[in-house]
C-alpha cells in the first residue's frame, strides 16, 4: 500500500498543504517544531482515525480555527484506489469517510490501512508505564483482527460497570456474577490473543534486534498475565471482598504488561539510550512484518527523528535493513540533519523524495 496524495487543512501547525508523495522514500527535513512530525501525524490521523501521540484531539486542530481535514488517496497492494477523509469540528466530533461514504462505526476502520511508526517517545515502552506496553499490543492486534477491538471494548465496559458497583458498595453477588460473566468471556478471548501474538512476534523481534545491533548482544520480550495462572473468574471471586475496600478492580488483563529483556537481564533497568531506542525500532519492524502478514497489505512505514542517540552503525543497518528489497514497501523518515538524509537517498536507486519543512510549509528540494 502506499499514500499517494495528502490534503491537509488546519492540521496542528499546518494551514493548508497539497502534497504528492513518492512510492519509495519521502525524507522532510527541518528544524524543530516546524511540521515535520505534524505531517507524520496527519498520516496516522487519517490511517488510523487518532491521533499518533496523546494529545486530545481537539488539540490537533489549529491554534484560532474549529475545524480540522486530513484527506488523502491510497493505492492498495491489490490494485485500485481508495480515499479516506478525517475531520474534526468542535463542538461536533469526529468525522471519517472512505471514498465518501461515512463509517456506521469508526472501528470498522482500523486495519484497513495499516500504519507502522517509530517515534522519539517509544523509550516509554521499555522505561515507561505497563500502560504504554499494553496500548501497543491493543492497537496492532486490533489491526489485525476486529473481533480482538470488540472483545477489548467489552472487557473495559464491564471493568467500567463492576467499579462503579464496587465504589456505590453493592453487596449483591448476583449483581456481580452478571456483570464478570460477561468480563471474563471477553478477558479469555483477548489473554488469548496477547499470547499468541507475543508468541509470533518474538522470534521475529529478536532476529531484527540481532541486525540491528549485531551479534554480541540478545534482546527478548515475554508476556505476563494473571491470566496465565487462574481464569478471570476465578481471581474475580477471590478478590471481591479486598476490591470492595479498594473501591476498584485489582487484577484482570488491564494490568497486563510485557517483560523487557537484554541477555537475560532487564532492559528497563540495564539497557542504554540506544540499547533502548534499538530495542523499539527491532520491535515496530517486527510488528511491520506481523501487521503485512495477517492484513495481506503493506503498513505505511513512519520512522520521526530515528537517528539521536544511535551510533553511526546501528543507523546504518536499520536503513540497509528497511531501504533494501521490497519488503517495507513506502516509508516516510524526518530529520534535522541535511547530510542524514542525503546519505539515505544517495544509497537509493529506486523512487525518492526529500521535502523541506518550514512553519507548516513544505517544498521539494534535490537529494
Amino acid at each position: 500500500m502506499t499514500l499517494d496524495t495528502i490534503d491537509i487543512v488546519n492540521f496542528k501547525n499546518i494551514a493548508s498543504a497539497s502534497l504528492s508523495f513518492s512510492p519509495g522514500v519521502n525524507c522532510l527535513l527541518g528544524n524543530n517544531g516546524m511540521g515535520k512530525s505534524n505531517l507524520l501525524e496527519a498520516i496516522h490521523f487519517m490511517s488510523m482515525a487518532r491521533a499518533m501521540s496523546s494529545l486530545p484531539e481537539s488539540a490537533l486542530i489549529r491554534h484560532g480555527e474549529d475545524m480540522l481535514l486530513v484527506k488523502g488517496r491510497y493505492t492498495m497492494d491489490a490494485g485500485g484506489a481508495e480515499e479516506v477523509s478525517c475531520g474534526i469540528v468542535k463542538g461536533k466530533g469526529k468525522s471519517l469517510k472512505r471514498n465518501g461514504k461515512e463509517y456506521g462505526r469508526i472501528s470498522e476502520h482500523i486495519g484497513s490501512f495499516p500504519i507502522v511508526t517509530v517515534t522519539p517517545q517509544d523509550w516509554s515502552l521499555v522505561g515507561g508505564a505497563a500502560e504504554e506496553r499494553r496500548k501497543l499490543m491493543d492497537i496492532v492486534i486490533s489491526q489485525a483482527d476486529a473481533t480482538y477491538l470488540s472483545n477489548l471494548i467489552k472487557y473495559t465496559r464491564s471493568l467500567e460497570s463492576r467499579n462503579r458497583m464496587l465504589r456505590a458498595g453493592v453487596r449483591d453477588s448476583l449483581l456481580f456474577e452478571s456483570v464478570e460473566a460477561s468480563m471474563s468471556e471477553a478477558a479469555a478471548a483477548v489473554f488469548e490473543a496477547r499470547k499468541e501474538w507475543t508468541k509470533e512476534i518474538a522470534p521475529a523481534f529478536r532476529e531484527c534486534y540481532r541486525n540491528l545491533a549485531g551479534e554480541a548482544e540478545s534482546a527478548s520480550m515475554r508476556y505476563k498475565s494473571v491470566l496465565q495462572d487462574a481464569t478471570l473468574q476465578e481471581i474475580l471471586d477471590s478478590r471481591r471482598a479486598k476490591d470492595t475496600v479498594l473501591g476498584y478492580t485489582s487484577q484482570g488483563i488491564h494490568r497486563d504488561d510485557i517483560e523487557t529483556g537484554l541477555d537475560g537481564y532487564s532492559m528497563r533497568r540495564l539497557g542504554s539510550q540506544g540499547q533502548i531506542k534499538t530495542f523499539t525500532i527491532a520491535l515496530r519492524l517486527a510488528i511491520f512484518s506481523y501487521l503485512k502478514k495477517h492484513r495481506g497489505i503493506t503498513p505505511l512505514l513512519l520512522l520521526d527523528d530515528i537517528f539521536d542517540k544511535l551510533d553511526a552503525d546501528r543507523v546504518a543497518r536499520i536503513m540497509q535493513t528497511v531501504t533494501s528489497g521490497d519488503s517495507f514497501g513506502q516509508i516516510f523518515i524526518t530529520d534535522t540533519n541535511r547530510k542524514h538524509l542525503d546519505d539515505i537517498l544517495s544509497a537509493i536507486n529506486g523512487d525518492k523524495l526529500l521535502l523541506e519543512v518550514t512553519d507548516g510549509t513544505f517544498s521539494p528540494i534535490s537529494a
